[in-house]
């Protein structure tokens, strides 16, 4: 089949779809795969790099997309490169469905089938394709290494003979793949963590990773898991009951990372002005879920803001950016594993459409917009 590789140049993209290493890969398998001038730079993979590897180079997104049976993106959802698709291709990328609609139906009208990433069912077998798992896992490495850096003191307890330093207090709200990352990444910078999610099977992660868990854990808190493994919308008594609960606590911290997403919804608020207020100068609130709302009131997404009381609040974007090549070495992973489900024993563009993986992250076929989350 004929790959495209685009280049993701919109807002604060730094990676890229394929690497070198995957492309060859592609070409060893008989494919031929196009790849637009430029693409890896921000990744630091050079043009040469892929020209070794056996790609093409191509001038621009257009150019590559407009002959090729699949197209690989980071965040592929420009509607504009649909028209100039072939009918009965594909492209794959992180294409924010839900606050997006529009793309698919404007995809399904160009008769191009289009593969949402994050919609990659979480099972055993699609663990290695598993685009949100291997990204949100640098997010909540490198969300707690710049914590440390606003920070500016010590994370580990120092014993000198000029007196003692005292460890820091990292406290992770939400233990997902990123927040259990920071969790490990605070653990090994010598950090008191403590940590909390609303899912039961958290409780024995973060104790896993030498971390205190702690949360309200009545006859809700069992219950507020999905099949998917994603965390459910908690009631506002819940809620409510968290909050007390953390506010004293957060009020102790040094550092703080908020991480709870929820599919589909607004990201839920836990620390309000309130809690903010009651923080020491000089502590640090990262709000990765800013994207989506935030769950911290008064962050700003982009910005890191000061509070009168001296409290750094993070609210910066696209943290697999910030470490661009790794990111778009496990991005690219994840799609190569992905790829023999969208290819037939000849090496022809052919999914796999019995597959479950296919039809989970699929949003169009045939025309027609098939996803049960956008129907």
């Amino acid at each position: 089949m004929k790959i495209a590789v685009l280049k993701d140049a919109g807002g604060d993209e730094a990676r890229v779809a394929a690497t070198p290493e995957t492309v060859g890969g592609y070409v060893k398998s008989g494919h031929q795969v196009n790849v637009v001038r430029g693409a890896g730079a921000s990744a630091h993979f050079s043009d040469d790099d892929y020209k070794a590897a056996g790609a093409s180079l191509v001038a621009s997104n257009s150019a590559a997309a407009k002959s090729a049976d699949l197209v690989m993106s980071v965040s592929g959802a420009d509607k504009k490169l649909l028209s100039v698709m072939k009918k009965g291709s594909g492209i794959t990328g992180l294409l924010n469905p839900t606050d997006n609609p529009d793309y698919a139906a404007a995809a399904a009208k160009a008769g191009v089938t289009a593969y949402a990433l994050e919609y990659v069912p979480r099972i055993s077998r699609a663990q290695s394709m598993d685009v949100l798992s291997s990204q949100s896992n640098l997010s909540g490495y490198r969300a707690m290494v710049e914590a440390g850096t606003i920070y500016g003191r010590a994370f580990p307890m120092m014993m000198t003979a000029a007196g003692t330093v005292a460890p820091a207090k990292v406290f992770v709200m939400g233990a997902g793949v990123a927040g259990l990352q920071a969790i490990a990444t605070a653990r090994r910078l010598g950090a008191v963590t403590t940590a909390t999610d609303v899912r039961p099977a958290a409780k024995e992660q973060v104790g896993s990773l030498g971390a205190k868990f702690i949360a309200v854990e009545n006859e809700e808190f069992k219950e507020a898991e999905t099949a998917g493994g994603y965390a459910k919308q908690m009631s506002a008594e819940y809620q409510k009951l968290q909050a007390e609960l953390t506010a004293a606590h957060i009020a102790k911290q040094d550092i703080v990372i908020t991480t709870a997403l929820i599919p589909g919804r607004p990201a839920p608020r836990l620390i309000d002005k309130r809690m903010v207020a009651a923080m020491r100068a000089g502590s640090v609130i990262v709000d990765m879920a800013v994207e989506r709302g935030g769950n911290v009131e008064g962050a700003k997404p982009g910005q890191i803001v000061e509070t009168k009381n001296g409290v750094k609040i993070v609210g910066l974007l696209n943290w697999p950016s910030r470490m661009a090549s790794d990111a778009s070495n496990m991005f690219a992973r994840n799609l190569r594993n992905l790829l023999p489900l969208m290819t037939a024993e000849d090496g022809s563009y052919a999914p796999d459409w019995d597959d479950e993986i296919i039809q989970a992250c699929a949003l169009t076929r045939d025309g027609k917009v098939v996803h049960e989350r956008l129907k």
